[in-house]
């Protein structure tokens, strides 16, 4: 019965609003990993290959700032339609509260054009600058890449935990104090968990590339090299970012407490709170299904049997997750958990075998693993993101005003019109993204099977980025 009274409050052009702003965000989010992380492990391959003089870590570094810039001109696309949406889908929202947490966004679009900026010039820098001056010049990439994730996340962690202004009598936000609405207290923890977590993800997404050629028998330094560095980053990375997770989670249950009971799927406060792996809860409250672990709930959240955690029905059901909503959160998170349990065990794994044997394993079960770890930290990813905008429901901005209250006046019907628009937009842009990686790869192989010189426009990255040219290179 609340859930059929809930429904009839929620505007009809509701679901296609949300609906195109999670195929959007989705969508986009697969790139964020490569524009925040790419970068910095670039620059890591560039400087190995310029302190030890090696030229296939050069020609790595060079091939990898390709694949960067062609990765940030599909981010341009996406990052855009997602900007418009914001302004187009939730007039509410912006309208009312722009002025608190926007700065967010300004910052995040200061620095996607000094990015743009550096990446010319780094491309533009390889066989044209001196060598030191080219790696300096490319050293500030990783800054902007991080300032940019630095605005976004300032925005969403403004939407969990609101801060930074006082309302007039109206209800509208007055005297803005943006140092506030900037470091809220859910900014640093949700955004050092964002950014080690592009540094993960990416590490294993550009490793996996590798380990899918060692897997069929290319065992060659090129290969070897492209491997290790980007798997290493990836895998000193991880422990510290289950650790962060621990922390985040810790977080929600102090800041969002409503939040974290979606997560775990709680309905009454209590003490002795067990923890479900999985499970299903229905709107009575009863859960179905999953693995039910006595007490560990109450333990995670505070070291102790005996620590209350608050419950779903602490409020009512017109301002807390449904229980359809709370079983889809708990699912992404626990899948995120166990994702990340595994890749920790990976990583293990793998500095177990450096410190042991100073070689990483050679078994061909580890870089299936490796393989996959790339697949399945976009899927963390996923689930991360996933977990933080559907447990925060039905608030847009917690607390202080509701998802149905910000969204747009436009016809349902023309909001699915344009969803499709977008759909077929993004098939085209993302087809077009995995076509030009896929010829880009073709063209290194053959540059790599037959070496010597040729037309520099079949294959431009045959000679090393620095030394001696080739007979009719331009490069």
């Amino acid at each position: 019965m609340h859930t059929v009274m809930l429904l009839a409050d929620v505007p009809p052009q509701t679901l296609p609003a949300r609906s195109m702003m999670a195929f959007t965000l989705a969508s986009h989010i697969i790139l964020v990993p490569l524009g925040v992380a790419l970068p910095l492990i670039t620059l890591i391959m560039h400087g190995y290959g310029l302190r030890r003089g090696d030229a296939t870590a050069l020609l790595l570094a060079r091939r990898w700032s390709a694949v960067m810039a062609v990765q940030f001109a599909i981010g341009v696309v996406t990052g855009t339609v997602l900007s418009f949406e914001f302004g187009l889908l939730w007039p509410g929202m912006m309208g009312r509260w722009g002025d608190v947490f926007g700065i967010g966004f300004g910052v995040e679009a200061w620095a996607f054009f000094l990015e743009a900026v550096l990446i010319a010039v780094y491309l533009y820098g390889w066989r044209r600058l001196p060598s030191r001056a080219h790696f300096l010049l490319g050293l500030p990439l990783p800054l902007v890449a991080l300032l940019g994730a630095f605005g976004i996340l300032a925005a969403n962690s403004w939407m969990n935990t609101p801060r930074g202004f006082t309302l007039d009598a109206a209800g509208n936000p007055v005297d803005v104090k943006i140092w506030k609405a900037v470091f809220t207290p859910m900014f640093g923890p949700e955004y050092w968990h964002f950014v080690v977590a592009m540094f993960v993800t990416a590490g294993y997404v550009v490793a996996g590339v590798y380990a899918v050629g060692r897997l069929r028998g290319r065992r060659d330094r090129y290969h070897r090299l492209g491997f290790t560095i980007p798997f290493t980053l990836a895998a000193v990375c991880t422990p510290v970012q289950f650790v962060l997770g621990d922390s985040i989670a810790r977080q929600v249950f102090h800041k969002q407490p409503v939040k974290f009971a979606a997560m775990e799927i709680v309905w009454r406060t209590d003490t002795h709170v067990p923890e479900y792996l999985f499970g299903r809860l229905h709107p009575n409250g009863t859960i179905s299904g999953g693995i039910k672990i006595p007490q560990l709930d109450s333990i995670l959240a505070g070291f102790r049997p005996d620590t209350k955690v608050t419950g779903l029905t602490s409020v009512p059901a017109s301002d807390r997750p449904t229980p359809t909503q709370a079983t889809i959160v708990h699912w992404t998170f626990d899948i995120m958990v166990g994702i990340g349990s595994l890749l920790v065990l990976l990583a293990l794994w793998y500095g177990a075998m450096w410190l042991l044997r100073r070689r990483m394993p050679a078994t061909p079960w580890f870089f299936r693993c490796a393989a996959v770890a790339g697949l399945a930290s976009v899927v963390a990813v996923e689930c991360g993101w996933i977990t933080t905008e559907v447990g925060r429901q039905p608030w847009i901005v917690y607390q202080n005003m509701r998802v149905a209250e910000a969204v747009t006046a436009t016809r349902s019907s023309s909001l699915w019109i344009m969803f499709g628009l977008v759909v077929v937009v993004y098939v085209f842009v993302f087809g077009s993204f995995l076509a030009v990686l896929l010829k880009m790869r073709a063209r290194w192989r053959l540059a790599d099977r037959t070496g010597g010189p040729r037309p520099p426009e079949e294959t431009p990255e045959t000679d090393t980025p620095y030394g001696p040219r080739s007979a009719g290179s331009r490069l």
